[in-house]
């Protein structure tokens, strides 16, 4: 069954999905984690691929940038291609003086300007969370990985280039970073009964303004990686 945003076949995509934003991301899981890795989409150039990870299979799919794009992927994965976990692998903007570049945030919940909810019709706001089921069992992988990470909520903004600025004042109300996916993410997953959570390296600093170029961004968070698949291992076994 393909979409037209998607060539796979159904059952082409495991259970558990890793989705990056960026194409050359899943590109990179694929090649370097995954054994007998083949390619299940391509359209547009968001690759998608099928491998074997530890003797489990796992998926890796690029969602492209912001809450629009991996409203459509997550969709479709969900509904379409009885995938049940989607953990997102992403990078973020740290917007607290406590987390540094490279630092891994597990996200258990998203903040967020976004009016992607408003499709759901409910008359009021629903809150964006992680599965809990899916942040355990992360926690317990990261506990165990050597990684500098932390518990916390994104802001997911609509907008990048922001003119107000005023993405810090997060900050005041307990968020540790900003992104672009996680709430319309969460959002589709509480939708579709799944399961979904964000894993980010941080890649910049809103505080400091420090950052990491676009090619170590690609290629180099692969304490996050590891994370995120370990997770896909362990929810196997359940």
């Amino acid at each position: 069954m393909s979409t037209p945003h998607n060539r796979a076949e159904k059952g082409d995509f495991a259970k558990t999905v890793l989705m990056p934003g960026d194409p050359l991301r899943a590109k990179y899981i694929a090649d370097n984690f995954l054994k007998d890795a083949r390619l299940v989409n391509n359209v547009r150039g968001v690759q998608g691929y099928t491998g074997i990870y530890k003797d489990t299979p796992v998926s890796v799919m690029a969602s492209g940038m912001g809450m629009p794009a991996i409203g459509i992927y997550s969709h479709e994965l969900f509904h379409f291609y009885d995938v049940d976990n989607i953990i997102r692998v992403g990078s973020a903007g740290a917007i607290t003086d406590k987390l540094n570049l490279r630092d891994v945030v597990l996200g258990q919940a998203a903040c967020t300007d976004s009016n992607f909810a408003h499709q759901f019709g409910l008359g009021g706001t629903l809150a964006p969370v992680a599965n809990y089921e899916l942040l355990e069992t992360a926690v317990n992988v990261a506990r165990k990985s050597g990684a500098s990470w932390v518990v916390g909520s994104f802001f997911s903004s609509d907008i990048f280039y922001n003119k107000a600025e005023d993405s810090l004042k997060w900050a005041d109300y307990g968020v540790v970073a900003v992104e672009m996916e996680s709430a319309a993410l969460y959002w589709n997953a509480l939708e579709a009964g799944k399961r979904a959570l964000t894993i980010c390296t941080v890649s910049d600093s809103i505080v400091t303004g420090e950052g990491l170029p676009a090619d170590e961004r690609q290629s180099s968070f692969t304490q996050m990686m590891e994370i995120a698949l370990d997770t896909a291992v362990e929810m196997a076994k359940k």
